[in-house]
């Protein structure tokens, strides 16, 4: 109730937040940006499924077989359902990996599912991060000063989240994701209810250590694939200005686009990211010396790339809830598996 409490309160300031920069820019100004866009808001919409496809690239270097022998569509539209949720939902960002793991995993193998699910929420992570600090070296190599605030900030709390980042992969390379969650709920539960919450704990650890100890090439090939969808986000930044006019040097672009992927980094917590993703922007865009409307601009063009996939996501969730097409686990895989888990070396 306090989760929910915390991203509703958060939901509505960042949305009161937004009114109040639409009426400080000028509502107007806004709109004549956009509308001068015209039909070049269809591949900027576009660009952000693009990008999309790629972190579904991505989640399936993480999936184990037979999950990962469903088609990339299908993944992709397993995904944008589990985006919607999150999206439109004040779940702190878990409603919608639930969302995935049901519809990706057949029942009673839930945890092999959870399990990937998470593997692909850190390789997301550590890829936004790498960006980011790339992205850094290039705005000091390439020129631009950042206000000294700015600079602080962002190496700041850069490492604060890098820090979290190397300690969440850390914990599932050692399987020890659960621990805390199982003494936590065992404290407060008793009898069969607490035993089977400590084996699913369990089976998820046991098949992340399996990933990380077996399959370092999936690990890394799921980064450069998130990487590719988070460098989607570049292109259409590139797009944005041209379709206004303008043409920056390739490092201004780039400095707008990895400024904003910081922002985007730091302010996570806010559902859909309300007030926050334009702030973000007017600010980047200041930094490079452009208008605080063009930066609300951006940032509303983003959103709208948001929305409508979440619209999209949540089609995809009503067809895919009424059409279950999950592959089975055949006995002789659930086999396989648990004698691949009891003869791996260094068990």
């Amino acid at each position: 109730m306090n989760r929910k409490w915390t991203h509703t309160t958060l939901l509505v300031l960042g949305l009161l937040f937004l009114v109040f920069m639409l009426r400080t820019v000028g509502v107007e100004k806004v709109w004549h940006a956009l509308a001068s866009l015209g039909w070049g808001l269809v591949p900027l919409v576009l660009l952000e499924g693009l990008g999309e496809m790629m972190h579904t690239n991505g989640w399936r270097r993480c999936l184990c077989y037979p999950f990962r022998s469903q088609s990339v569509v299908r993944l992709f539209w397993i995904r944008m359902a589990g985006y919607a949720i999150n999206y439109f939902t004040p779940t702190a960002a878990l409603g919608g990996e639930v969302t995935r793991v049901s519809l990706v995993a057949p029942a009673g193998h839930t945890a092999e599912a959870t399990s990937t699910v998470l593997i692909d929420k850190a390789c997301m992570a550590l890829a936004h991060l790498l960006l980011v600090v790339a992205g850094a070296g290039l705005l000091l190599l390439g020129g631009i000063r950042l206000p000294p605030v700015l600079q602080t900030t962002m190496l700041v709390s850069g490492s604060v989240i890098a820090a979290g980042i190397i300690a969440f992969m850390l914990i599932q390379k050692e399987g020890k994701l659960g621990a805390v969650l199982r003494w936590r709920l065992v404290q407060r539960l008793a009898g069969a209810r607490s035993q089977k919450i400590t084996d699913n704990t369990a089976a998820v650890d046991e098949a992340l250590r399996i990933f990380y100890r077996d399959r370092r090439s999936d690990l890394a090939l799921a980064v450069i694939w998130h990487m590719g969808g988070y460098a989607a986000s570049l292109l259409q930044t590139w797009l944005f200005f041209t379709l206004l006019g303008l043409h920056p040097g390739f490092v201004v672009v780039a400095g707008v686009w990895i400024i904003g992927l910081w922002f985007d980094l730091v302010v996570f917590l806010v559902p859909m990211s309300a007030g926050t993703l334009e702030g973000s922007r007017i600010v980047t865009f200041a930094a490079v010396g452009y208008s605080a409307v063009q930066g609300m601009t951006l940032g509303m063009v983003v959103r709208l790339g948001h929305f409508s996939w979440a619209v999209l996501g949540l089609i995809s969730y009503a067809v895919l809830a009424f059409k279950p097409g999950a592959p089975s686990l055949s006995p002789a895989h659930s086999e396989l598996r648990t004698a691949t888990r009891t003869s791996a070396p260094g068990r």
